[in-house]
């Protein structure tokens, strides 16, 4: 029998988080992972080109100090997709992780567990029982891909869709039913949404050739016939380029998602492994596919992933599946579309209120909500918005009331497992918002144990601050746009929504923004801005776009995460002779802009 003040179960992107963040407060930490690579979706799982929260504004807490991290750790930088603005070897990024528990006395990390029971006194969790071994502890978080802990303790959850009845969500199915819905097909197939088994690529270059993918014994190639149509072989294959000539298959159209019998995920270990072994199958077959189409120079990258003795996926394939939704929590609120769309003449959502009045954000995130069952097109209300010469999901905020059961004490949920509903689901899922739900997690249980209290008995405003004040990696609980974290006024722009939610608008307050010059030429222009060329911008409404032509006459499209940039970029109305400061992805066709200059 093991005890601890903080018991997390489940090493993905949430579980490591808030084991790593408890223990950062202070409280005495176990981790349980069943894989030996921490990180989940944006390790084990592959899905190394994460999305969200891609704005310099809303790079904080770990995940601000994660891709600090990989850009200091990874050969040959992030710039390389198109999918996202980070691509790494997923090794790199279970490394980052591997260092940063092992960094802290007092968490201990426990590998190859799975839970087998949940303790249980009453209505009050105490403990769980692994294969080998028995922890109690004072607060234990569920940070399992698909919410084991929610299901073994017999918490209250949901598991696939709800009608539009039920949460007044706009996107949401009228019946659940009825053969008259027009989502009745999708809602008889896919249960919830499809995971896909990521499979990577490398390119041996050209004149070379890699070993044939043998194809599974079901090899059908009309699944994938069209998948980069529209887009053509190369552009397709740039999607989710990554460094050292690797690329990650995780692609929706005609590709890898893999959503057959759906149930199995949760019906147990035979079912599970059934839909496991037929997923995998499927990804290697659309590698086969690929490589059948552009050519044998392309194969398998088989060292990407650990082999694993009696464990599926390893060499090309991930280590697991990237879920993109599991069992959800019946908590003391629920997250619904609405909390998530942005409100009426606004850009972002509008920021939680509980049932005390009190402001409860304690994770960002803003990505447009994205759901993914192959063969249909699912209509949703749209979120994003056009902002530094390109598309971006508008933002909003999770409370902290959605990661605490309704009914049950001594846990908290970290990962896809909150309380949402399965519509927001899609927006609340990505990589960025469960490392912050991660972190405000641990950090909840960590103030639990110095106050001696229960979850829902702990002031929201407490976990807020500590977020703010963490002194390793501060985060933010309100999406502001225009405000990097480096700003001398990012706690107290942070505090003043806070205490003033009704007047939240995510962008330009200029009650509260310094005055802004316009735009600095620097001395030595050719040594701090390398990149001269042609600005030529486009403005339609409210969308500025432009292209950059360099000096020799190539082009690429300019795009920024930096808000004065996009401020400066404003400013400019037709073509001009300017100077950059940034990084060209030619795989990409941008340049993302760090700072612009006339000449």
């Amino acid at each position: 029998m093991l005890t601890t003040d903080v018991l997390v179960v489940g090493g993905g992107a949430g579980g490591t988080a808030a084991a790593i963040q408890a223990a950062r407060r202070g409280a005495n930490t176990i981790l349980v992972s069943e894989l030996p690579w921490l990180g989940g979706m944006l390790t084990a799982a592959g899905v190394s080109a994460p999305d969200g929260n891609e704005l310099l504004a809303w790079q904080t807490g770990l995940w601000g100090a994660f891709l600090r991290a990989l850009r200091q750790r990874q050969p040959g930088g992030l710039d390389h997709a198109w999918v996202s603005f980070f691509t790494y070897e997923p090794r790199v990024g279970a490394a980052i992780f591997a260092d940063w528990v092992n960094a802290l006395p007092n968490l201990q990390w426990l590998v190859g567990k799975r839970a087998q029971a949940v303790l249980r006194e009453g209505d009050r969790i105490v403990g769980v029982r692994f294969d080998d071994c028995t922890i109690r502890a004072q607060i234990t978080l569920d940070g399992t891909e698909l919410g084991d802990l929610l299901a073994l303790g017999e918490v209250p959850h949901r598991w696939g869709w709800e009608a539009q009845s039920q949460f007044n969500e706009p996107s949401a199915p009228g019946s659940l039913t009825d053969p008259a819905e027009p989502l009745h097909p999708i809602l008889q197939t896919y249960p919830v949404q499809s995971p896909t088994w990521v499979v990577l690529l490398q390119d041996a270059g050209a004149g070379e050739e890699l070993p044939k993918i043998t194809p599974a014994h079901d090899y059908d190639p009309s699944l994938f016939r069209g998948a980069w149509e529209g887009c053509g072989a190369e552009q397709f294959m740039n999607y989710g380029r990554l460094p050292n000539h690797q690329f990650m298959l995780n692609w929706p159209t005609q590709g890898n998602d893999y959503g057959h019998d759906l149930h199995r995920l949760i019906g147990g270990d035979a079912a599970w492994q059934a839909w496991a072994q037929e997923a995998i199958a499927h990804s290697r077959n659309f590698a086969h596919h690929i490589q059948s189409a552009i050519g044998r120079r392309y194969g398998l990258a088989t060292g990407a992933f650990p082999q694993l003795p009696d464990h599926l996926g390893g060499g090309a394939l991930a280590l697991m599946p990237y879920y993109r939704e599991s069992r959800r929590l019946v908590g003391l609120t629920t997250v619904t579309e609405s909390d998530i769309l942005p409100q009426s003449g606004e850009l972002a959502a509008a920021l939680p209120v509980n049932d005390r009045g009190e402001m409860s954000a304690i994770a960002i995130g803003n990505y447009p909500n994205d759901h993914h069952y192959p063969g249909f097109d699912m209509p949703l209300a749209p979120k994003a918005r056009h902002w530094g010469g390109r598309w971006t999901g508008t933002p909003f905020a999770i409370p902290y009331e959605a990661l605490i059961p309704a009914a049950i004490d001594g846990l908290l949920t970290c990962e896809k497992n909150i309380s949402v509903s399965h519509i927001a689901n899609g927006a609340t899922r990505l990589q960025p918002v469960v490392l912050g739900l991660g972190q405000a997690a641990g950090m909840a249980a960590a103030l639990c144990i110095e106050q001696g209290c229960e979850p829902r008995d702990l002031p929201v405003a407490q976990v807020q601050m500590a977020l703010l004040e963490e002194p390793t990696a501060p985060a933010a609980i309100v999406p502001l746009i225009d405000t990097v974290p480096e700003h001398p006024e990012w706690r107290s722009r942070q505090l003043t929504f806070k205490a003033n939610p009704e007047a939240f608008s995510c962008y330009q307050h200029p009650h509260l923004l310094s005055p802004q010059p316009s735009i600095n030429i620097p001395a030595d222009i050719n040594a701090e801005y390398p990149y001269h060329g042609t600005l030529i911008p486009t403005l339609t409404g409210e969308k500025w776009s432009a292209r950059f032509q360099f000096t020799d006459g190539r082009e690429l499209t300019v795009v920024t995460l930096n808000p004065s940039v996009d401020d400066a970029f404003q400013q400019f109305s037709g073509p001009c002779q300017v100077a950059l400061r940034g990084t060209p992805n030619w795989y990409a066709g941008w340049i993302l802009v760090n700072a612009i200059a006339p000449i």
